[in-house]
């Protein structure tokens, strides 16, 4: 069974109860800035990173928030699919990594 969930600052994606996925964000006021999207290497190649992602950006939204995306996943993901253009914002004011 796969499920992805909030963790707080993270999104977790797990199969059958192993974690093979973490998409990490941390809060700056009401946006949510992403930094690392990551996928286990035995799990690789089967779009779970993808679907990681766009999970999170739909919980993003139904939590009011904006996106930043200083992760080069969740970039590129939005450099492709622009459901999420009215929500994503710039780093602008967001420190550190």
């Amino acid at each position: 069974m796969k499920t992805i969930e909030d963790a707080g600052g993270r999104y977790e994606l797990t199969i059958d109860g192993a974690r093979v996925g973490v998409a990490t964000y941390r809060d700056v006021g009401d946006r949510r800035v992403f930094l690392h999207t990551e996928i286990d290497p035995d799990f690789a190649g089967r779009g779970l990173a993808t679907e990681l992602v766009e999970w999170a950006l739909g919980d993003v939204r139904g939590k009011g928030k904006r996106i930043v995306a200083k992760c080069p996943m969740v970039a590129a993901y939005l450099s492709k699919h622009h459901q999420f253009d009215d929500i994503l914002d710039t780093p602008k004011g967001v420190e550190g990594p």
